[in-house]
């Protein structure tokens, strides 16, 4: 039975050649065989189905609609018999090459510090990881795996959560001291504040006050499209900013920025999630990447403030 499957297999691969080339001597080329042996080949596939599959002329093949059917059928089995096999051969050892995609200040701080142990897990996966604050189109085929912030639109992309995230209200003690301390989100109004610059991004700032959430309109006199820019104005004492706690906390404990107005922070939570193609075909390198990323975040859902 074995010997028979091999050959049905290759019976179809001769055929879609065939199809696609012709020509019995362009297909035979492609395949390493001669003329004669396609030929044989169409010649055994038609007795067998008892059905013309081509007509030859001394110009040109011409499927028959019984060619036309039996070559759909033909494409769709070696297709899924080549996934079939390279889901086989990745699961024995995922390979490739894996592109990320993940913001600046995000991927620099929770993302790129774990993929040493990841390609010491999977070393033969080549990971090319992109940091920028432009969103790449995954269904366009951009990236493999895109680490996305905030809540996400509705897309055929799959999505697996991987943390959350708090935001306070930060400057630097050397601007506090020439530009005093805000007590009341009000206060902010006659402070620099220092803003995203995203078309999906607005210069209100979310507070609470007595259990009831308002937005407050800030102004400042730069706007950055980084939350790395921000930061580092932050902390080079140019103004105030609203900035995602996973990359405040060493800048926090060194003294460097403080969190302003904590009394008032309502306690938004924005929701980091891996963004891919899923489905039955999605590689195997996609597959244990996104596990590795919900397995290394899964201790630590909500980030440390």
């Amino acid at each position: 039975m074995a010997v028979i499957a091999v050959d049905r297999a290759r019976e179809l691969e001769v055929f879609s050649a065939v199809a696609a080339s012709g020509s019995f001597s362009a297909a035979g080329r492609g395949l390493s065989l001669t003329p004669s042996a396609v030929s044989r080949t169409i010649d055994r596939i038609e007795a067998r189905l008892g059905a013309r599959l081509l007509l030859r002329t001394t110009r040109a093949l011409t499927l028959t609609a019984e060619g036309q059917a039996y070559l759909a059928a033909a494409r769709r089995i070696l297709a899924d018999l080549d996934e079939a096999e390279r889901a086989i051969a990745d699961q024995g050892a995922p390979r490739g090459r894996i592109r990320v995609s993940a913001a600046v200040s995000h991927g620099r701080v929770c993302i790129v510090p774990l993929l040493g142990e990841f390609a010491r897990r999977h070393p033969q996966i080549l990971v090319d990881i992109n940091l920028s604050d432009e969103r790449a189109d995954v269904a366009a085929g951009q990236a493999d795996v895109a680490i996305r912030a905030g809540p996400l639109a509705d897309s055929p992309l799959m999505a697996r959560r991987l943390s959350e995230n708090g935001r306070s209200v930060v400057a630097s003690p050397d601007y506090l001291a020439r530009h005093g301390t805000p007590q009341t989100p009000e206060d902010l109004l006659g402070h620099n504040c220092l803003n995203f610059n995203f078309r999906r991004a607005e210069p209100i700032w979310p507070f609470r006050r007595n259990g009831t959430d308002y937005a407050l309109a800030v102004r400042g006199n730069i706007e950055a499209n980084s939350g790395e820019t921000l930061l580092q104005l932050a902390l080079d004492g140019v103004g105030v900013a609203r900035l995602g706690d996973f990359g405040l906390g060493e800048a926090i404990s060194q003294g460097r920025l403080v969190r302003l107005l904590e009394a008032f922070n309502p306690g938004d939570r924005e929701v980091f999630h891996a963004v891919f193609v899923g489905g039955p075909h999605m590689p195997a390198r996609t597959r244990v990447f996104v596990d590795y990323l919900a397995e290394r975040f899964a201790p630590t859902a909500k980030a440390p403030r």
